[in-house]
């Protein structure tokens, strides 16, 4: 399984080329994980426990430009103890499970005690929603 996440581009999307900047592809992949942990897996931002982006990569595949409204598809590569590598891939809205995306994005998560900033383990609930609704380990962006 995987979630999908909708992500409307805006005028200010675009680069000076026309189609969406490739920050962007990131602020999707971002707003994709964040929102499936906050309204899924019982992430508090304000909380005890924060993951921070230790990696991250993108491969662009082709170009989307606004007025258009892609779609970030979120699995897992890999759910470690004290780590999430999400596996993402941006496609048009629409589009069937993964086919013909976009971008091929991975970044990972290392979840910190906010205060000391050293790693503890994934908290239960992310770790159980990500086990419940996410495809895990299929190397889906290669």
């Amino acid at each position: 399984m995987t979630y999908r996440h909708p992500f409307p581009l805006r005028w200010n999307d675009n680069d000076q080329y026309g189609h969406m900047n490739n920050a962007v592809y990131y602020e999707a992949m971002d707003s994709a994980v964040n929102t499936w942990m906050m309204r899924r897996a019982a992430l508090e931002p304000g909380g005890g426990v924060i993951g921070l982006a230790r990696a991250s990569s993108c491969e662009f595949l082709a170009s989307a430009s606004f007025p258009e409204t892609v779609e970030v598809d979120v699995a897992v590569a890999r759910l470690g103890r004290t780590s999430i590598t999400w596996d993402l891939a941006i496609l048009r809205e629409g589009a069937p499970d993964r086919g013909e995306p976009l971008a091929l994005g991975r970044f990972t998560h290392v979840f910190v005690d906010r205060e000391h900033r050293r790693p503890v383990p994934v908290p239960a609930p992310i770790r159980a929603a990500v086990e419940a609704e996410l495809r895990i380990g299929e190397d889906v962006t290669i």
